[in-house]
């Protein structure tokens, strides 16, 4: 069997590894928006075991991580290894007016999502005027008013 060496590709991908601030969000890409009343958090886990994925809160900071398990067996013999291995976490700074004790989360399709709620405080609101039953009309003659009652 032939395998392919590429130097550039080597020192491409040797320049990425070091130019990526962390290993964690280059293998935990992540997607954020905003849908009515509450925020979505979408994190690429693939090949992650579902039972290693660890979601917690703490003092607004929300963490994630999850655990991808490396292919192993004597009888292996690596042409291309690029699927990173190992434990990886994710954090992320909340701000205030969501409802963190209300975060759901499901994992499909290699898709971790949590639905984060804004808080009741947080929504828009109208707020009700009152007013007395009794109107005053007011009435101008001469340069002065006069209320009558």
């Amino acid at each position: 069997m032939a395998t392919r060496w590429d130097p550039f590709q080597e020192m491409d991908r040797l320049f990425n590894s070091l130019a990526t601030t962390t290993r964690d969000s280059a293998a935990m890409p992540m997607d954020l928006f905003r849908a009515g009343d509450h925020y979505v958090l979408a994190l690429d886990l693939p090949g992650v075991d579902p039972g290693t994925i660890d979601v917690s809160v703490e003092d607004r900071t929300l963490t994630v991580r999850a655990e991808r398990t490396a292919r192993s067996g004597e009888d292996v013999q690596w042409l291309v290894r690029e699927r990173p291995a190992g434990t990886y976490a994710r954090q992320l700074t909340v701000g205030h007016g969501l409802a963190l004790d209300k975060i759901s989360a499901s994992y499909a399709d290699g898709v971790l999502s949590l639905t984060i709620p804004v808080s009741e405080e947080a929504k828009p609101r109208k707020v009700e005027v009152s007013h007395s039953g009794m109107a005053t009309p007011i009435e101008q003659s001469s340069g002065q008013q006069t209320i009558e009652a």
